[in-house]
């Protein structure tokens, strides 16, 4: 999978970053969010970003 970078908070590679995939997906880096309660199946996990991220993207056209 080839992924593209949309927008991130930095440009270390290690912060919340939203990266467009050439499936037509969007694939995001953030935190692994362990204490949700949910029945989340093996292949998936949940990651978490600041809205802002999301907002930046958009407000740039991004996604």
């Amino acid at each position: 999978m080839k992924l593209t970078r949309l927008v991130g908070e930095c440009d270390e590679g290690e912060c919340p970053t939203i990266y467009a995939t050439d499936r037509g997906t969007l694939a995001v880096q953030g935190g692994l969010v362990t204490d949700h309660g949910l029945n989340i199946p093996p292949h998936e996990t949940l990651a978490e970003i600041p809205v802002d991220l999301i907002r930046k993207a958009i407000r740039d056209n991004l996604i």
